[in-house]
């Protein structure tokens, strides 16, 4: 009972740093000033001058962001794909405990749970001061919740076919 208490602390607990996060007005959490303290941009600039896109209807670049904005982009955009994957993979592994379902059944319920959180987050997000939600943040959490599911496929179906030796 334990191992299962354990199991689902954790994707909670996941859920509860993310609304904490998402509590925050985005100046608690600019991480720009760190960035220039304990980074060499000069050194970077050359690598991130050529990159130019647009993402939320805005240009992201050099130009328009600065070499320390730009890293927080990235950094922040990463997080998101990283946080949704690992919640992913810890609801997958709490229902696990507690549902005795296929693993393509637990594996789309743990899809669902992921990407509706994900949504609520951004929900979330609209009702925080200078905080700005954004559907594509919704679809980068879902590729990234997508990603942990297809490695956990891959390595359920590893491990069902692996021929064992001898």
């Amino acid at each position: 009972m334990l191992k299962k208490i354990l199991y689902a602390t954790i994707p909670l607990s996941i859920m509860i740093i993310l609304f904490i996060f998402s509590s925050q007005p985005y100046q608690e959490q600019d991480l720009r000033p760190t960035l220039s303290q304990y980074l060499p941009l000069e050194t970077i600039e050359p690598l991130l001058q050529p990159i130019q896109f647009t993402y939320h209807h805005k240009v992201v670049s050099i130009e328009t962001h600065g070499v320390d904005g730009m890293i927080e982009f990235f950094i922040r955009k990463g997080a998101h794909f990283s946080i949704y994957s690992l919640l992913m993979w810890t609801t997958y592994l709490a229902l696990r405990q507690f549902f005795r379902k296929t693993v393509w059944q637990l594996l789309g319920t743990a899809f669902l749970i992921t990407v509706s959180y994900a949504g609520f987050d951004e929900f979330h997000q609209s009702l925080t001061p200078n905080r700005t939600p954004y559907i594509g943040d919704v679809f980068l959490d879902s590729i990234g919740a997508l990603t942990a599911g297809v490695l956990i496929s891959l390595f359920y179906i590893g491990k069902r076919y692996r021929k064992p030796s001898g």
